[in-house]
C-alpha cells in the first residue's frame, strides 16, 4: 500500500521543498523533520526525489540561456575541434564529470539512502557539521576564481564527490559543492551557480528513475506527489533567484547559525523521546 500523503501534507512539503533546496540547509532534511515532528508518515526517499524535480524545472527554466549554449555548444563540438576549447563546451565535460561520483554512490547505497541515512540524529549531527564546514570555507575563501577562466576537470570531481555527500540528508546539496567550491576559492556566485547547474543530471536522473515507484509499495500516491512537485517549481523559481542575488553581497554565516540550531533542536528532542529517530 502505497504511503497515506494528504493534501494538506503535499502543500506544506512542496513548500518546503521549494523554499530549501537552493539554500545549504538540506531539504531533504528538512521534509523529514518536518514529518516527524507533526507525526506524518515519512514520505520516503522516493517522493523526495521525485518532488526534486519541480525545483529542477525552477533551475532549468531560470538558467535556460546558459544551459541551451552548454548543450549546443558541447554537441556541435564533438565534431567541430575549433569548439572543443569553448567555454560552454568545457562546461559539458565538467558537469558530466562532476555527476559521476553521485551517480556510482548513489547505486552504491540506495539501501541505507532509504533507511539508516534517514535517522534524525545522523541528520541533526550533519547540519551541525557541514553547517561549520561552511562557515570555515566562506571565512577562508578568497573568493577570486571564476568558472569560465578556471574550472578544471579536478575542480568539477572536487564539485563532484562534495555532491555526493548529500546522499545523506542534513549534508545539504548545494551547501556541500558551495563548501567546495569556497575551499578551492571560487566566488560565492560561481560556487553557488556551478552547484546549480552541476545538480540538473543528477536530480533530474534520480527523480525520473523513482517516478516508477510512487503509487507503488511504501511510495504515496500520485496525486500528491504531483501536487508537491508543481508547488515546489512555483516557490523554487522565487527562491532560486533570491539566493543568487543575496550570497552577492552577503556571507553564508546565517544559514551556518540556522543549521546549528536545528541540529541541536532535532538531536534534543530525540533524545528527550519527543521524537522517534528512525521513520
Amino acid at each position: 500500500m502505497p504511503k497515506l500523503i494528504g493534501w494538506f501534507e503535499a502543500v506544506v512539503l512542496g513548500l518546503i521543498q521549494g523554499l530549501t533546496e537552493f539554500l545549504p540547509i538540506s531539504s531533504s532534511a528538512h521534509i523529514r523533520v518536518v514529518s516527524a515532528f507533526f507525526g506524518w508518515e515519512d514520505p520516503g526517499a522516493a517522493f523526495t526525489a521525485v518532488i526534486q524535480l519541480g525545483t529542477e524545472a525552477a533551475v532549468v527554466i531560470y538558467f535556460r540561456k546558459e544551459i541551451w549554449e552548454i548543450i549546443s555548444t558541447w554537441t556541435r563540438a564533438l565534431w567541430t575541434p575549433d569548439l572543443r576549447k569553448h567555454h560552454a563546451a568545457r562546461m559539458g565535460w565538467y558537469v558530466i564529470i562532476g555527476t559521476l561520483p553521485i551517480v556510482v554512490l548513489g547505486l552504491a547505497f540506495e539501501d541505507p539512502i532509504d533507511s539508516a541515512f534517514r535517522d534524525l540524529r545522523l541528520i541533526g549531527t550533519t547540519l551541525i557539521v557541514f553547517g561549520l564546514v561552511l562557515w570555515f570555507a566562506d571565512h577562508t575563501a578568497r573568493n577570486k576564481l571564476t568558472l569560465d577562466r578556471h574550472l578544471s576537470f579536478t575542480h568539477s570531481l572536487i564539485y563532484g564527490f562534495a555532491q555526493s555527500l548529500a546522499l545523506i540528508p542534513g549534508v545539504s546539496r548545494s551547501g556541500g559543492t558551495i563548501s567546495a567550491g569556497l575551499l578551492l576559492d571560487y566566488r560565492r556566485e560561481e560556487a553557488a551557480k556551478y552547484s546549480f547547474l552541476l545538480a540538473i543530471p543528477a536530480v533530474l536522473g534520480a527523480g525520473f528513475l523513482q517516478l516508477f515507484k510512487i503509487g507503488e509499495g511504501e511510495a504515496p500516491d500520485w496525486g500528491p506527489t504531483i501536487l508537491a512537485t508543481v508547488i515546489s517549481f512555483i516557490v523554487g523559481y522565487a527562491a532560486v533567484a533570491w539566493f543568487l542575488k543575496y550570497i552577492s553581497t552577503h556571507r553564508f554565516t546565517g544559514f551556518v547559525i540556522y543549521r546549528i540550531i536545528l541540529g541541536v533542536v532535532i538531536i534534543a528532542l530525540v533524545s528527550f523521546g519527543v521524537l522517534s529517530p528512525t521513520p
